[in-house]
């Protein structure tokens, strides 16, 4: 029930200040904010050390804001980043022991987070950018939830125990049954006549499948990492990049599919 209560209370909120408000500086200030909490999960996760945790924070966020308005100078941020971080490692720490376990994680959330992310700001800049991140933002929710409700109460067959032990083979067919749902929901609620309802149904069941994918590789990351959730920063919804793993991946995938089908 707090589940739903907390999704209750937020979703209409950022319906509306998605909805109401421009793409600049609004929707970009958002996802500048998730991009930075969820990076710094991402680094909690793997012990990144004090004198790193910052730095890979600021730094990741520049590289987000670089990547949604200056997209062709990201590779460049990366490498200007990374060779600043690696400076400092070697600066700052008085052994090279361990130097990679710390290193790694921060070029890794650099692409993961602060890289996929930015998809969504292209979305949302794009012909018809408020009704597609609408899409997407109800295809990836219903998913996930068709999924957690499905696994759940009908849930048999595992999926891929090794990465994560409670998602079945049913829960993923209910991640895609609810992404076309979705992704028809929206298409009717905006009138987009871009989709039609067998387009959207397809889409929808394409970000369903993948939301799946994004779930299984922070799951990867969390078991390798040795915890259970990101953080505790959405009460029973675990942490910021708990909420939007599905979204990092679905992403990318609506954006090219609107791009070159």
């Amino acid at each position: 029930m707090r589940r739903l209560a907390i999704a209750a209370i937020i979703l209409p909120v950022l319906f509306g200040y998605i909805y109401f408000l421009p793409p600049f500086p609004y929707f970009l200030a958002l996802l500048l904010i998730v991009s930075a909490l969820a990076l710094g999960e991402f680094y909690v996760m793997y012990r990144v050390s004090q004198k790193l945790y910052i730095p890979g924070i600021i730094i990741g966020s520049i590289l987000f804001y670089v990547s949604c308005r200056y997209p062709a100078y990201f590779i460049d941020g990366v490498f200007i980043g990374l060779f600043f971080l690696l400076l400092l490692r070697l600066i700052a720490s008085g052994t090279p022991s361990g130097c990679m376990a710390e290193i790694g994680p921060l070029g890794v959330g650099f692409f993961y987070v602060s890289g996929l992310l930015s998809f969504l700001w292209f979305l949302r800049t794009g012909s018809l950018g408020r009704e597609y991140i609408f899409l997407l933002l109800s295809s990836v929710w219903a998913a996930d939830s068709a999924a957690y409700y499905t696994g759940t109460y009908i849930g048999r067959h595992k999926l891929y125990p090794a990465v994560s032990p409670a998602k079945t083979i049913e829960g993923a067919f209910g991640s895609i049954a609810g992404g076309s749902i979705g992704a028809l929901i929206m298409k009717f609620l905006f009138s987009i006549t871009d989709l039609t309802i067998m387009s959207a149904v397809v889409i929808g069941a394409i970000l369903g499948s993948v939301t799946v994918m994004g779930d299984l590789i922070e799951s990867m990351f969390k078991r390798d990492a040795g915890i259970k959730d990101s953080s505790n920063l959405i009460p029973g919804h675990g942490g910021m990049l708990d909420k939007i793993d599905g979204m990092l991946v679905a992403g990318p995938v609506l954006y090219f599919i609107l791009r070159y089908v």
